[in-house]
């Protein structure tokens, strides 16, 4: 069974346009990629878990921010790798220099027997959605088309 992601866009509306917060994962494998590398703040669900309680928590730990508001369905996507994810958007705002991840731990170098702590998240920002669809990971981009669908029925 594949497994279940659940992740949060959080969106802002500047000049008439929405811009979206993205996230770009930390640790030495992503250091130097950028295209198709950021993300939506998200986590795997556990088992008997509510993957919107899970969005939410996942949220919080990866930016320190505590998401709230009216949170709408953008449904669900599959990952090259076969990962779900599942997907609610927010309207809010940050500041994406003020975000302050949870950490994780990893062997590096490989082999080395070195154990080095990273951050989850590296780094942060908001995009337009023309600017999201390039730095975004690829499958990710049906959750953009589906918040685009939900901002212009709301319009």
């Amino acid at each position: 069974m594949p497994k279940l992601s659940a992740g949060l866009l959080l969106y802002r509306v500047r000049s008439g346009r929405a811009e979206i917060l993205l996230v770009h994962p930390g640790g030495p494998f992503w250091k130097n990629k950028d295209s198709g590398a950021w993300s939506l703040p998200k986590g795997e669900v556990s088992p008997g878990e509510d993957p919107l309680e899970t969005a939410r928590r996942e949220f919080e730990e990866e930016t320190g921010i505590h998401p709230e508001g009216e949170f709408v369905s953008l449904g669900e996507i599959k990952q090259k790798g076969g990962k779900i994810v599942r997907a609610w958007a927010f309207e809010g705002d940050c500041d994406p220099a003020s975000i302050k991840s949870n950490t994780f731990r990893m062997e590096w170098p490989p082999r080395s027997g070195k154990v080095q702590e990273f951050p989850e998240i590296d780094k942060a920002g908001f995009f337009t959605v023309t600017e999201a669809r390039k730095k975004i990971n690829p499958a990710q981009v049906a959750l953009l088309d589906a918040f685009e669908r939900i901002i212009e029925r709301a319009r």
